[in-house]
């Protein structure tokens, strides 16, 4: 049921999913959500040229802003989901991945990897704590009742924004964000983290593996937070040339092929049109 976009060859670090649940309602605006997805592109011209993308396919923005000295694009989707372009001119840090060299933007102004993700919590000096204090963040910048955090090497392909609002809560549904989820190097750093979790009496999944990834669940406050490793990949059953283009099963569940690919809903992933 995991729908996964990524860069051109799936690097870690890249990747979104969507989940396709029939009926389910619609998810209602709030506090204590993840409220916002940061997408990637090359420079501050590759948000003019989606600006004129967005109006071309009637899609509803907020115009080119700056957020934190850097020029970012917020927009919706049909459902409600919100994202926002961020631009890399200038950035540092985590390097991007690769632009899809199959898809309708040219690969100059195309999206190539996962911006600034943006929490917003009604607790937000505990929050704030749970990201430093468990998480290693490290709070670069801060606005009125919003702080920046950078990850590792930071910019903008390793940053959390956190905004407090103390509003309605949100709930879960389509249009809103299920969990994010952070990279870790492999098996044996998320079995470390696992021991961290236990340490610090947080509630958790355990070790869970998706054959693609090994991951680890747990919330802080209503956030769900996951750990994923970087590998095994994308790539481990499928070649590049065809990376993508049908459904991919763990070997556990390739018996049921027949019956999974009834229940879903087929679409082409050959092309961008």
């Amino acid at each position: 049921y995991h729908t996964f976009f990524a860069d051109d060859i799936g690097s870690p670090g890249t990747d979104m999913t969507f989940f396709d649940f029939p009926n389910n309602p619609k998810g209602v605006r709030g506090t204590n959500a993840i409220s916002r997805t940061g997408l990637r592109v090359p420079n501050d011209a590759a948000l003019e040229y989606y600006l004129e993308r967005f109006k071309e396919f009637n899609v509803k923005n907020e115009g080119i802003q700056e957020l934190f000295g850097k020029k970012v694009l917020p927009f919706e989707e049909a459902d409600g989901q919100r994202y926002q372009l961020f631009s890399d001119e200038n950035n540092t840090g985590v390097a991007p991945g690769k632009p899809w060299k199959n898809g309708p933007v040219p690969e100059e102004k195309a999206i190539y990897g996962l911006g600034p993700v943006e929490i917003t919590v009604s607790y937000f000096e505990d929050f704030k704590q749970a990201l430093t204090d468990i998480y290693g963040m490290v709070p670069i910048l801060e606005e009125e009742n919003v702080t920046l955090f950078n990850i590792g090497e930071g910019g903008n392909g390793g940053q959390v924004i956190l905004r407090k609002d103390e509003t309605t809560q949100s709930a879960q549904g389509y249009g809103e964000v299920h969990h994010v989820s952070f990279r870790v190097k492999d098996h044996k750093t998320i079995k470390q983290w696992e021991a961290k979790y236990n340490e610090l009496g947080l509630g958790h999944s355990g070790h869970v593996d998706r054959f693609y990834f090994e991951a680890l669940y747990t919330r802080i406050g209503h956030i769900l937070i996951e750990l994923s490793t970087d590998g095994p990949g994308f790539m481990g059953d499928e070649p590049y040339e065809t990376l993508g283009e049908s459904l991919s099963l763990p070997p556990f569940l390739e018996e049921k092929r027949d019956y999974i690919e009834s229940q879903i809903r087929p679409f082409d992933t050959t092309h961008s049109n």
